[in-house]
């Protein structure tokens, strides 16, 4: 028994040894991947609420930070993903943390107060003052044919200098394309709106789709109003 427990004892020495020799070979590297735990939808903790307070004051808006990855963190991981050129999966991995830590923004194009919708990188900024204020995901038009009334249209969001013109109910408004939650029109039927699907890829009709949470945040905020210049490109 007690050479056994020797034996033991040494092994696990060994285990410590080497593992200690692993840490100084990779450095900081092995520091940051304790810092920075992949995380991801369903994740908890102080590393998520670590995350949250730091996509909020880059701007990605996420709500209030609670320490778990739920809905509204997926969407702020998807628009700093876009951002930053990579993979759209809502995890956050190394790439992912190394672009929050970075304080990766993008940066207006119009400047002034408006939205700019970004369909290369579906993402939709808040501008305030020529800066980019806040920065949401977004799924605009998917480019394939839809059958409207019995025509047949294009599922485009159209480029160009437009402005907030109609709002909808304060509610669901549900139409042969489905439901629209809150929509400012700004382009004909075009609008931004809340909607329970705002996947990481283009797959709307045309309009610019938002969270629902998101939606309501910039319509209380005055954030969204009638008038409002919107740029889309």
């Amino acid at each position: 028994m007690e050479h056994n427990e020797i034996s033991r004892r040494g092994v696990v020495a060994g285990a410590a040894a080497m593992g200690a020799l692993a840490a100084v070979g990779t450095g900081v590297a092995t520091r940051a991947s304790a810092a920075n735990p992949v995380l991801k939808a369903g994740s908890r903790g102080s590393s998520v609420t670590a995350l949250q307070k730091r996509l909020n004051s880059l701007g990605y808006w996420c709500g209030t930070p609670d320490g778990v990855f739920g809905a509204l963190t997926v969407q702020a991981v998807l628009a700093i993903q876009k951002v930053a050129g990579l993979g759209r999966d809502g995890v956050v991995g190394a790439k992912t943390w190394g672009a929050v830590n970075r304080g990766t923004r993008p940066g207006s194009r119009r400047g002034g107060n408006r939205m700019e919708v970004d369909k290369r990188r579906q993402i939709v900024m808040v501008v305030r003052g020529g800066s980019v204020k806040y920065i949401f995901n977004t799924s605009t038009g998917n480019g394939e044919l839809f059958t409207y009334y019995g025509r047949k249209i294009r599922a485009t969001t159209p480029s160009g200098e437009f402005r907030v013109n109609r709002r909808g109910s304060n509610g669901w408004d549900y139409g042969a394309l489905g439901g629209l939650w809150r929509p400012f029109y700004f382009n004909g039927g075009i609008a931004f709106h809340g909607s329970a699907s705002i996947p990481a890829y283009p797959a709307s009709h045309g309009c610019c789709r938002l969270s629902v949470s998101a939606q309501n945040f910039l319509i209380a905020n005055r954030l969204l109003y009638i008038g409002e210049p919107v740029s889309v490109y």
